[in-house]
């Protein structure tokens, strides 16, 4: 060990006559650590709230969306683009769907609902959200059966009282003008299957059905109104709805899922900004901590410093001595905090300790995710700071002269 280190330690480690020093050395160690475990938190959060979000909405939509830039009659020459954007770099497979809402009833309550339509049969992609059913099976949507078959979401499920086997009511929009008003049709579906999504907006409002029941629901011919597009990297959409926006023609734009939930995207780039300033004057208060310690240090050690100059220690020695005492306090509460902070993670996210409200906030829990990369340059910033702390004290120690320190010893 070097010198500077072995000085340091005793510094540190030694009974002090005042113990306020003492003190406030453990107060900045506690500092360090709590700005370090809140910041690594903090991140956990908005990037658990990112991923889950992301991924569950990517699971429920697309990459890409392919729409009417003007929304008409939907999309009548869908058979012809399918096997085009088939061919694009990175999707993995072209969906086309229809849209629609509806309301549905069932034995208990009716209330208004998304209607879905999608391929059915061998070779038509399965949905990312009817991949893992709740109760039921994918089997029920074929088309031909009747009555035919509705996938609905478990919420939704749960308040109209439906359950796979029983009978739904589904009310189409699309009614027909009378003299004595608007009539709405009513067509019978049977339930086979409830899926889970864990956003409670899809889970209470989505329904899947096959195609051709959908397009006869909502009283259209062989068209869709959107054609999804799934990618091997969710990163590649921009590009890859460039590219399929020049081979649908000018009546149909392509929509990115960056696109459709920019307003999400923004709002938790933004609170991981404010958390990141709001978090970081912890660590800044630390360091303020970490110069009161070190200039009270070097008043009480001016005598010893002096006698170690007059020994033969050079300036840049003396410096070393309080910049390493910092960077020893530093470390220790980074340490602490990241394994506070990793810690603590891990505990409630393991076990969902903290619950929300779903119908406020999409999910029914805080989900957590540290990442390594995230403790890395938070305990970088950390030492940074308490680097920069010593500087002062120990530029101010390296400056003390023997004769004057001495004198009256």
């Amino acid at each position: 060990m070097r010198f500077e280190w072995l000085v340091a330690v005793r510094y540190l480690s030694a009974k002090r006559k005042q113990t306020v020093i003492s003190v406030i050395t453990v107060i900045s160690v506690i500092g360090i650590a709590a700005g370090v475990a809140s910041l690594i938190i903090a991140l956990a959060i908005n990037n658990g709230f990112r991923s889950t979000l992301q991924s569950t909405m990517l699971n429920a939509t697309a990459h890409v969306n392919i729409l009417e830039r003007q929304p008409l009659y939907g999309i009548e020459n869908w058979q012809e683009l399918v096997p085009k954007l088939q061919r694009l770099p990175h999707v993995t497979s072209v969906t086309p769907t229809l849209y629609g809402q509806i309301a549905i009833k069932g034995p208990q309550l009716g209330q208004g609902a998304v209607l879905k339509g999608v391929l059915t049969g061998r070779d038509a992609p399965t949905p990312e959200l009817l991949r893992h059913l709740k109760q039921g099976s994918l089997k029920g949507l074929a088309a031909g059966s009747r009555p035919p078959g509705i996938i609905v979401g478990s919420k939704l499920a749960q308040q109209a009282g439906l359950m796979p086997g029983s009978v739904a009511s589904v009310i189409s929009y699309q009614g027909k003008l009378t003299p004595l008003g608007p009539t709405y049709s009513v067509f019978r579906f049977r339930v086979v299957g409830t899926f889970e999504s864990g956003l409670y907006d899809l889970d209470s409002t989505w329904a899947f059905t096959n195609l051709e029941e959908a397009q006869h629901v909502l009283d259209l011919e062989d068209t869709v109104n959107a054609i999804e597009l799934h990618l091997d990297d969710l990163f590649a959409a921009p590009e890859v709805a460039r590219q399929a926006e020049a081979i649908a023609g000018p009546k149909l734009i392509a929509s990115t899922w960056m696109e459709q939930n920019r307003s999400l995207l923004n709002a938790l780039r933004l609170e991981k900004a404010v958390s990141l300033i709001t978090v970081g004057l912890i660590e800044l208060i630390a360091a303020l901590n970490i110069l009161v310690v070190l200039v009270m240090l070097v008043m009480e050690k001016n005598r010893d410093i002096a006698i170690l100059i007059s020994m033969g220690a050079r300036q840049r020695q003396i410096r070393r001595i309080f910049i390493v005492q910092g960077l020893i306090i530093g470390c220790v509460g980074c340490l602490l905090g990241l394994a506070a902070g990793y810690s603590a993670c891990e505990v409630l996210d393991r076990f969902r300790l903290i619950r929300l409200d779903e119908e406020v906030y999409a999910i029914n829990y805080v989900p957590f995710k540290a990442n390594l990369l995230d403790g890395l340059w938070v305990a970088g910033g950390a030492l940074l700071v308490s680097l920069l702390a010593t500087l002062h004290p120990s530029r101010n120690a390296a400056k003390i002269m023997p004769a004057e320190a001495l004198r009256y010893e």
